[in-house]
Formats: C-alpha cells, structure tokens, sequence
C-alpha cells in the first residue's frame, strides 16, 4: 500500500514499507512547509521552494540526480525546467518512486512539453503528481498533454495558485476543467493506494485533488 499526503505546493509525504519519502520540502511561500519526518527526500532543483530538505526530521538521505537509488526503488531522470533547454530556469530533475507495489512519478518543476525520451522514462506509472499552475511550469495544457501520452490511472495536480500563498501562479480549476467532472474528485487527509485497486480500476484517469496539510 502507499499513502500519499499533500504538504502544500509540490510536497507530498508518501509511505510505504519502503519507508518515508519527501517530495519537494519548500521553504517560506506564504505559508510554511508542515512539520514533518521521513528517511527520504527528493528535489527536482534547486530554487528554494522546491530544497527545503532541512525542513524534514530524521533525513538519511536526499536525492538531487538523475541516478539510481536505493536498489532501483527510486530513479531520476534529468530534464528542464523551460521550454527553452534550460536557457530560462535550468535543469529539473523527475523522480520515479516504486512503493508499496506501486510506480508514482514527480514531475518537479517541468517546463517542457513531453518528448520521446520522458515519455520512455514515465511507461508505466501509475500515478502521476504533476505540475498545473504555469508561469514557471508547463500549464494546464501542457499537464493535460503529459496525461493523455503517458495514461497513468491516478493524477493528482501539484504547484499550483494556493491562497495562502505568495507565489503567483494558476488555479488547478484550469486543468481540472479539461477533465469530465464525474473524473475529478477531491479528497481530504492522505490518500491511499492498494496495488490491487489499480489492476482493477477504470482505463481513464482520475484526477485527485488533495487538501494540503494546514
């Protein structure tokens, strides 16, 4: 099984028998990343609400590269974050996370739309944490193509405009409304996924709102 559970912008607490992961601890953005403890941390770059990893209690080890780690548990892989090659914003860096009997990738801070080569390094995932609010990332245009080429059975929209927040950035009703309505759910406190649960799920994804953590 895998939990997931939203921490705000694009942090998520994810648990599994693996242990304690912490995807993006971010540092001050209006609001204040949550108190939390895991062995594990993964940053997509370095712009400071993405590296906050001494936010996070009891951390072994973070990863930062486009590596293997931790016996292939988790795989990164190196891309940008601007349409530009990186000229704009530099590099982002995708984690593939296999926990719990489930494959789970973050997206960090893409910026460019899919290519031959991403879309190789994403066959297969089950659940997809993408980034929807533009300006500094792909749109909700942008994320709705990774969706459609990648057809993962979970998506749960990330990164993006939060009112508490001091980042300025779109609503995730702007992705949401690519999406047929009885596809979309919300869903408060963490979330949880059983291997079995996607082998018998629906062909189309589902769009998973979390509330973060407050």
């Amino acid at each position: 099984m895998l939990s997931i559970e939203y921490l705000g912008h694009s942090a998520f607490l994810l648990r599994s028998e693996e242990g304690r992961f912490v995807t993006d601890p971010f540092d001050e953005i209006g609001y204040e990343m949550p108190k939390v403890k895991a062995q594990f941390v993964t940053v997509s770059h370095g712009h400071y609400d993405h590296c906050n990893a001494m936010a996070v209690q009891g951390v072994e080890e973070v990863f930062t590269e486009a590596y293997s780690y931790l016996g292939g548990v988790v795989e990164g892989f190196s891309t940008w974050h601007d349409d530009k090659g990186g000229a704009i914003r530099g590099a982002n860096t995708l984690f593939k996370l296999r926990l719990g009997g489930v494959t789970l990738c973050h997206m960090g801070d893409i910026g460019e739309l899919p290519t031959p080569e991403i879309l190789q390094f994403l066959h297969g995932v089950d659940v997809l944490l993408i980034p929807v609010g533009g300006v500094y990332t792909i749109n909700a245009a942008g994320a709705k193509a990774y969706v459609d080429a990648v057809k993962p059975k979970i998506v749960i929209p990330m990164h993006y405009y939060d009112e508490d927040s001091t980042i300025d950035i779109h609503p995730v009703e702007e992705f949401l409304s690519l999406f047929p309505k009885e596809k979309v759910s919300l869903y408060e406190g963490k979330y949880q996924i059983e291997e079995e649960e996607l082998q018998s799920g629906a062909a189309e994804a589902q769009i998973v709102v979390l509330t973060r953590r407050k």
